[in-house]
């Protein structure tokens, strides 16, 4: 078997006439890098990733426990199978060994025999593992298409039923994008958004507008200006949208998918001088989602053209936009628009 296909095995142990033995058993099998000490490991792994490590216990300055508690704290060695080799035969430290993160302890001597078929199986499991991740990652992968082609079917069927909106919320969605990933430069409200999934984040985005689905053609289709009732009616469709997402929500509720859909749906209107709809939030008790979502929906509607108004320029979007700064919208997010707005408008010009 040639030496760059075999199956790399990292041997850690003190003793010299050790190290020997443990490559004389191994090396017709695996490629064998043998290392003198803990400290000597750690620098071996910024060259090599073994397959397996065979780490000894009893070791001076670093021992194999205090060794392993370190490996697993690091996400590039986290994830090595480590098999302890111990002159110690006695349960608690089998115990505690395995509950760093071993995957097995052999006592020393050991049988050479029963090293490789204790190393064959752990080898086997790990390969089974990754094919598993694998196999699992490319399923969640499916789904997740899946998922998005119906939430493109859902976001589609309400534009058809209101022929005003066009694209919008496509549009929405990239707008979105732009503003969520400039606030950790600005630091911008930095405790609720440093675990943000700003992908996922875009994706429950298209299902801000999912309550229109129950509001009347007559008005969705109004070419004109709505009476008050009318306007009256089409306010619904935050809470409408929220209901949507609940009756989801009862099979699923630990989706965050879901709760980021319904938060967009929900409050999307809402002002932050508390003029807007559907609860009369106002200031930071409107949630952030809602705040954001508030701007890039504005833009998208001041800058595209209506039955009763003609588009607005993209200058003259921001600058009433400005304007509103404290009223309609947070004033910190205002700032950061004013800052990224260019970009607005090239995302707009290619969509």
């Amino acid at each position: 078997m040639a030496d760059e296909n075999r199956k790399s095995i990292m041997l850690v142990d003190d003793n010299l006439a050790n190290l020997q033995v443990g490559k004389t058993a191994l090396f017709a099998m695996y490629r064998v890098l043998t290392v003198p000490s803990a400290e000597k490991m750690f620098t071996m792994l910024e060259r090599y990733s073994p397959e397996l490590i065979l780490l000894d216990v009893d070791m001076p300055d670093m021992n194999g426990f205090e060794a392993i508690r370190i490996l697993k704290e690091r996400a590039a060695t986290r994830d090595i199978p480590v098999i302890f080799l111990t002159a110690k035969n006695d349960s608690e430290s089998e115990l505690k060994g395995l509950s760093l993160g071993a995957v097995d302890y052999i006592s020393k001597p050991f049988s050479p025999p029963l090293l490789r078929k204790r190393i064959e199986l752990h080898l086997q499991l790990k390969d089974f593992n990754n094919n598993l991740q694998q196999m699992v990652a490319a399923k969640t992968k499916t789904v997740v298409k899946l998922q998005n082609k119906i939430l493109k079917a859902v976001a589609e069927l309400v534009e058809c039923r209101d022929d005003t909106t066009g694209e919008h919320i496509e549009r929405t969605q990239h707008y979105l994008g732009i503003i969520m990933r400039a606030m950790p430069d600005q630091r911008l409200y930095a405790g609720e958004t440093s675990n943000w999934d700003i992908g996922l984040l875009q994706q429950s985005s298209l299902l801000h507008d999912v309550g229109k689905i129950f509001i009347s053609d007559n008005i969705l289709r109004k070419p004109g200006p709505l009476t008050p009732e009318e306007f009256n009616e089409i306010k619904k469709h935050a809470d409408f949208g929220v209901s949507i997402i609940e009756r989801i929500e009862e099979d699923d509720e630990e989706n965050a998918f879901l709760s980021y859909a319904k938060i967009f749906a929900g409050h999307h209107h809402e002002k932050w001088n508390g003029a807007g709809y559907p609860n009369g939030l106002s200031g930071e008790d409107i949630p952030l989602l809602g705040r954001i979502m508030a701007i890039a929906d504005v833009y998208d509607a001041l800058t595209s053209e209506r039955p009763y108004k003609k588009a607005f320029t993209h200058e003259q979007a921001v600058s009433i936009m400005i304007e509103e700064s404290g009223t309609h919208f947070d004033p910190a997010l205002i700032r950061l628009f004013e800052q990224v707005a260019d970009q607005f408008n090239c995302s707009r010009n290619k969509l």
